[in-house]
């Protein structure tokens, strides 16, 4: 088993965990090589609630992935989400010394770590600091102030906050199971990788990923993340639902709403009945479909109807903030039977099932293009990007004296004629390293 240039992505969801090992091909496109996925048992609604089990359950999926990939893994990125993640917007400013100079990567770092300064309540740390537009003295709407002049720079910020201790048990879990932490990224973020285009992040587009235990709302507009949200509710509570309306034990209930469920209760007939057997010499139990799918629409309304707050809350119904691109659906929920229909009637806007065959290899196997993998392949997909930026800065180590002082003769120079710059590190890549430190200091 050798580990070669392949990267994982690692999705700890409520009901299940995926890991999958891949790389990038010649055509720039994932080629997954093993998939492994154990069922999660130490998850509540996003948020790990027993480490040991959960520890278990990692090492089960990994495993397996490793077995069908014949590759060792040591490394992961891994995506949070839960209901303790939370999103604010704010606007932030700072005064240049010298407006003389042209603006610099340390003016937007410090700008950034302004941010971090604000007052969370206690427990909560802020993990994701995203830039919207900037502002120079007064002039709206700049995209990439590098390289302008300007004294005075501001900017509006989308703020991801979260439970510092939730986040902490996720990072204890991976070192637990023999794994190092590649990257923390947010879940909605990773499934919008997977499944949107970069027009649909142009229009404007919300993506709702209906998992197990939490529905996570990620609103895209001029390519740009507006907004994120967490909605503690998923597949789970439907399925809960079931097997109360129901009177049957869980694994029937998860069954039923597989195989027959449907959101739309219209379409089924009074005289459409299923038979399920008893318990242990009980009389078979007999449910009709009607019965079923009005179960079913219940809980998925509430879940559309607060997923339709938050895009509210975002603006949706102002023409400038309008989302042209309409909704997308993902993640395991987004399979039920008639969902699609029912989104675009309770909310009015074009709605499409979002699967992540797009970034995948023609020859992946199809139950990966499935929306169940949505976040784990999205995962994968940072984890790639992170190897790719790796390698780059270890050739940039490489390069002769020479070449560097020519550079740092024309860097003056080149400053203000668009020369390519190498790639600024995201705050939360800062912020993972802060982790990791933590997490290494703790053991």
């Amino acid at each position: 088993m050798e580990q070669g240039n392949y990267s994982v992505g690692l999705d700890i969801g409520t009901t299940k965990i995926v890991a999958i090992i891949g790389k990038e091909n010649e055509y720039g496109k994932i080629e997954v090589k093993g998939i492994g996925r154990s069922k999660s048992l130490g998850v509540h609604r996003g948020v790990v609630n027993n480490i040991t089990q959960t520890i278990k359950s990692i090492q089960q999926a990994v495993e397996e992935a490793e077995s069908n990939a014949g590759i060792k893994i040591s490394s992961v990125v891994v995506g949070i989400a839960g209901q303790h993640i939370r999103s604010l917007q704010h606007s932030d400013y700072i005064i240049r010394s010298d407006s003389e100079e042209v603006i610099n990567e340390e003016d937007l770092d410090k700008l950034c770590n302004q941010v971090y300064k604000l007052i969370m309540l206690p427990g909560e740390e802020i993990i994701h600091v995203l830039p919207q537009e900037y502002k120079v003295d007064g002039q709206a709407e700049v995209k990439e102030p590098m390289g302008m002049y300007g004294g005075r720079l501001e900017a509006n910020f989308h703020v991801v906050v979260g439970q510092v201790t939730s986040i902490k048990n996720v990072g204890k879990c991976i070192k637990s199971a023999g794994l190092d932490l590649g990257n923390i990224t947010l879940e909605p973020l990773a499934s919008s990788d997977a499944v949107l285009s970069q027009e649909e992040k142009e229009a404007g587009v919300a993506l709702i990923d209906i998992g197990g235990g939490t529905t996570d709302l990620a609103i895209f507009k001029d390519g740009i993340i507006r907004h994120t949200a967490v909605i503690p509710f998923g597949g789970g509570v439907i399925t809960e639902d079931i097997k109360e309306g129901c009177s049957i034990i869980e694994k029937q209930a998860e069954l039923l709403k597989i195989k027959f469920g449907s959101a739309w209760p219209g379409e089924n007939r009074d005289n459409e009945i299923v038979s399920i057997p008893g318990l242990r010499g009980r009389e078979p139990k007999e449910i009709t479909l009607k019965n079923l799918s009005k179960i079913i629409h219940a809980r998925v309304v509430e879940i559309i109807e607060q997923v339709y707050v938050e895009i509210k809350n975002y603006g949706h119904e102002e023409q400038k903030k309008k989302l042209i691109a309409g909704i997308v659906l993902t993640g395991g929920g987004s399979q039920l039977k008639h969902l699609k229909q029912l989104t675009e009637y309770i909310t009015g806007m074009d709605t499409r099932i979002g699967y992540p065959n797009e970034h995948l290899a023609g020859d992946s196997d199809d139950e990966i293009a499935s929306p169940l993998y949505a976040t784990a392949v999205g995962l994968l997909m940072n984890a790639v990007k992170n190897e790719g930026k790796k390698i780059t800065e270890k050739e940039k180590e490489q390069t002769p004296p020479e070449e560097e002082l020519v550079m740092a003769g024309d860097e003056k120079q080149a400053e203000g004629e668009g020369a390519p710059r190498r790639e600024r590190r995201s705050v939360f890549d800062k912020w993972s390293e802060k982790l990791k430190d933590f997490l290494d200091n703790a053991e």
